[in-house]
């Protein structure tokens, strides 16, 4: 049996995951890691930490599950975006990966648009410069740290460090490329334009795929050491979220997905590269190859209903443990209870500030139109609508761009969550799926995989074959949130400018 592997380094911890050539998923391993937050708003990641984890899942799983290497024809890699890791002359890292995350860039996202101007940054690269991006942290090196930035002989992206450790060559795939502020995403190439303009050595940036091509195989030296065989293709794989999409099958247009982790993602396929001259949303390349995706991102999701856990559910905690169920199976209990619209209570869901589609880190939650009447099931209940409203922010955009889904995978924590993917599905007016693996981007990788060695035609069948609908959720026709949702748009304009004061006391 042909077998493919799928790595995804993430965040807080990196997932190896065995698919079969049948779509049947025989396992997913992974490690956890912490990062560093060596000044306030700055978060950062030693790269060997990704690649001790590696190290160790590999051949865990083969052994694990019995596989003889032979039988692996392939593997893929996805990963975090925007991370910017530095290797000088011999390959050695310079210094810890600063992460997607990290905020101390603003300074250096102004130089740019002063340099470039912001217009004409996102017609080269469809998109605003942000802190987390790569280019604002390549200058911020080179202005706070010139003694590493002078020794640099390569800049790399997480999963590209990962490919430079398995094949020793130095690539990138577009869709992850696209999150640099470096690329020129209808061209899907490097811009020489900002390169130029930034005085960045395209030198310096790795060579580019598609998703789908083999960018390098694995070394004999490797192969001894993690238990494989020599010469195994890897493929350019993903950015986290492109590859997210080829996991539950989002390839074509009007297909798409929501995702309630942490933060929360709406993410629509499309065949075209339309670009939102406000940089409200994100267009990028796509995992498949020649098409693109857009996205917006709401910063605050599945965390603003952790936090409300977190300071407020103590009770709920102790019911959920002498049941024996999650805690937030109980809230779901208790939002059920409310109508739609919590009586008349609103939550903004504001609590890291905002990027779609404000980019106003200033902004904070807001629980408005609270009275008497509410009980702690009402805010609950809010707290999910928020999210939701600000979901509908996101596609509200790529609708007025005429991105459009007829269709929607959701995903995440949020996605176990019933009465959610019903809110969420009468607020988009979309039907809402789940699918039966969520295992997210380890999956993709996989899938990639398949197609880069021949395993899989195409994506099509690749997908058709891994990607299973658990549930469907249609939308009511008649839709009880749309005047809450005209009112949620009315708040933010009228607190802006206080959202400023407040920061500045």
């Amino acid at each position: 049996m042909e077998l493919l592997l799928g790595i995804d380094i993430g965040t807080s911890g990196t997932k190896v995951l065995l698919l079969r050539s049948d779509g049947k998923i025989i396992a997913d391993l992974d490690r956890t890691y912490d990062f560093d937050q060596p000044a306030n708003g700055w978060t950062e990641q030693d790269p060997d930490l990704w690649w001790n984890a590696v190290k160790e899942l590999i051949p865990e799983i083969i052994q694990q599950n019995n596989v003889k290497a032979e039988d692996i024809r392939g593997i893929g890699i996805a990963g975090q975006m925007h991370s910017l890791v530095m290797l000088d002359k011999n390959d050695q890292v310079l210094r810890k990966a600063i992460l997607w995350n990290d905020q101390r860039t603003g300074a250096q996202v102004d130089q740019i648009n002063n340099i470039v101007g912001e217009a004409r940054h996102i017609e080269l690269t469809s998109n605003p410069p942000l802190t987390g991006f790569t280019s604002p942290k390549i200058l911020w090196v080179r202005e706070n740290e010139p003694e590493i930035y002078e020794k640099c002989c390569k800049i790399l992206l997480p999963k590209d460090y990962i490919r430079f450790r398995l094949t020793g060559e130095y690539v990138s795939d577009v869709s992850d490329a696209s999150g640099t502020g470096l690329l020129n995403v209808r061209e899907r190439t490097w811009s020489k334009e900002i390169l130029e303009d930034l005085a960045i050595n395209s030198d310096l940036l790795p060579d580019l795929v598609e998703s789908v091509e083999v960018s390098g195989y694995v070394t004999k030296e490797i192969a001894d050491e993690l238990g494989l065989i020599e010469g195994i293709p890897v493929v350019g794989g993903a950015g986290d979220n492109a590859a997210a999409a080829i996991g539950v099958g989002a390839i074509k247009d009007k297909t798409g997905f929501t995702t309630i982790g942490t933060s929360g993602v709406v993410f629509v396929h499309s065949s075209q590269p339309h670009t939102d001259a406000e940089g409200r949303v994100h267009t990028f390349c796509s995992a498949v190859p020649n098409q693109w995706h857009l996205m917006g991102v709401t910063l605050a999701a599945g965390s603003s209903l952790q936090w409300f856990r977190n300071r407020f559910c103590q009770e709920e905690q102790t019911i959920a443990d002498t049941r024996g169920v999650d805690v937030y199976q109980v809230m779901d209990e208790m939002a059920e209870q409310i109508n739609p619209g919590s009586e008349k209570l609103i939550f903004l869901p504001y609590l890291s500030g905002e990027r779609t589609p404000h980019l106003d880190p200033n902004s904070r939650g807001v629980f408005f139109g609270l009275s008497t009447i509410h009980e702690k099931a009402h805010l609950i209940r809010a707290i999910l609508e928020g999210v939701a409203f600000s979901l509908n922010d996101c596609l509200s955009i790529l609708r007025n761009l005429k991105v459009d889904a007829e269709s929607m995978m959701l995903t995440g924590g949020g996605a176990s969550s019933p009465l959610w993917q019903e809110i969420i599905a009468n607020i988009f007016n979309c039907t809402m799926n789940t699918c039966k693996s969520n295992q997210g981007p380890s999956l993709g990788a996989a899938i990639l995989a398949g197609v880069g060695s021949g395993v899989f035609s195409n994506l099509e069948e690749g997908c058709d074959k891994v990607v299973q609908i658990k549930s469907t959720i249609v939308p009511e026709k008649q839709n009880e949130y749309s005047d809450y949702y005209n009112l949620y748009r009315e708040l933010y304009p009228a607190l802006k400018q206080q959202y400023l004061n407040l920061a500045n006391i």
